[in-house]
């Protein structure tokens, strides 16, 4: 993880809160939000994470005032968003959805005209082109990179300004699994320089690597948020795997036992253990050994599954929107932010 402690003891870079807008047009309206809260600390990586449709990108172009919201509060360091926004455009970079440039222009001239609309030296173009890795491309045209250097490009441009607070959604979109960990060690670079990062991706395994903490929502609210750590904590079912010689017979002790069992084809799985040690004694004083015991701790892709209800059910499709909608939460326009998406405030095609 990026290392930031997860504390509330200072103003945080992002708040919002009950946060609503709904999208209206010839077919109908919907509800991308739902009374959403989210709060990003100082100095940490945040994961922002929720199924397609869920909410994610209507409230990153809310925070950034390309979208205007029915309702909510929403501050960014320390102001009210989106009035106060100029005020701190030039500490803040973002990407939202994919990137656009002028295909003819090559990676480098592209950034140096940023950097000249931004009043950022020129020499920070190469060290940005060094940072993402476009170094030796950045006389290519655009449009000869791939999609993947594309985002490279992308990331370029929001760190030619040296933002306190970036926003990244879909960062490693189009990146081979170099490029991934690459973009991962950056993200925990710029949070060790000082900067907060919020990131929004579908790629769950980087997340809980780099992230400090996390927000998922699920149909325009929050299902979870705080620490990864303790994220995953609360969804651990103290759980074990169990290899035995005689696994049907070990399964009929342990239930006689008291706990619940689930039998497997060579293995079974143990649930609701506090000390691994009773299962080996429990079968130990019926003559069985124990030749596999593994804790099966959660991770972030099966919570993330579990509380938004999109387990994946064989030979059913699951179609888009197709989501849990909690109760309620569990836990208690500006030109100069350098922004990939263009203002818009109607439902999406």
């Amino acid at each position: 993880m990026a290392g930031g402690a997860y504390c509330t003891g200072v103003t945080p870079v992002i708040e919002i809160h009950d946060l609503r807008k709904t999208f209206r047009g010839r077919r109908g309206s919907r509800r991308a939000l739902d009374g959403f809260d989210m709060v990003v600390e100082a100095g940490q990586v945040h994961g922002f994470l929720g199924p397609n449709g869920s909410g994610k990108t209507t409230t990153l172009r809310t925070l950034l005032g390309l979208v205007n919201a029915d309702a909510g509060r929403m501050t960014v360091l320390g102001q009210p968003a989106p009035a106060a926004l100029p005020a701190v455009a030039d500490r803040i970079g973002a990407i939202v959805e994919s990137p656009q440039f002028f295909g003819n222009f090559t990676g480098r001239h592209t950034l140096r005209l940023l950097a000249m609309a931004g009043g950022v030296p020129a020499a920070r173009v190469d060290e940005a082109l060094e940072l993402v890795g476009l170094r030796d491309r950045a006389g290519e045209r655009v449009r000869a990179y791939s999609l993947g250097m594309k985002q490279r490009l992308a990331v370029a441009s929001v760190l030619l300004k040296r933002p306190e607070l970036l926003i990244l959604d879909e960062p490693a979109n189009g990146l081979d699994p170099a490029g991934i960990r690459e973009m991962r060690e950056l993200v925990g670079r710029l949070a060790a320089d000082g900067a907060t990062v919020l990131v929004s991706s579908h790629i769950l395994a980087e997340i809980q690597q780099i992230c400090d903490s996390v927000t998922i929502i699920s149909r325009g609210r929050r299902v979870t948020s705080g620490p990864v750590d303790e994220v995953l904590a609360r969804h651990d079912k103290g759980e074990f795997r169990v290899r035995v010689a005689e696994h049907r017979r070990a399964a009929g002790l342990l239930s006689e036992a008291g706990v619940p069992v689930t039998v497997h084809d060579d293995h079974l799985v143990v649930s609701d253990i506090a000390d691994p040690a009773w299962i080996s004694q429990t079968l130990g004083r019926h003559g069985m050994w124990v030749s596999e015991l593994t804790p099966l701790t959660p991770d972030l892709e099966s919570v993330f599954l579990e509380l938004t209800g999109t387990t994946p059910t064989a030979g059913i499709p699951r179609q888009v929107g197709q989501s849990v909608q909690p109760e309620r939460a569990e836990e208690p326009g500006v030109p100069a932010i350098s922004v990939w998406a263009p203002p818009r405030d109607e439902e999406p095609a």
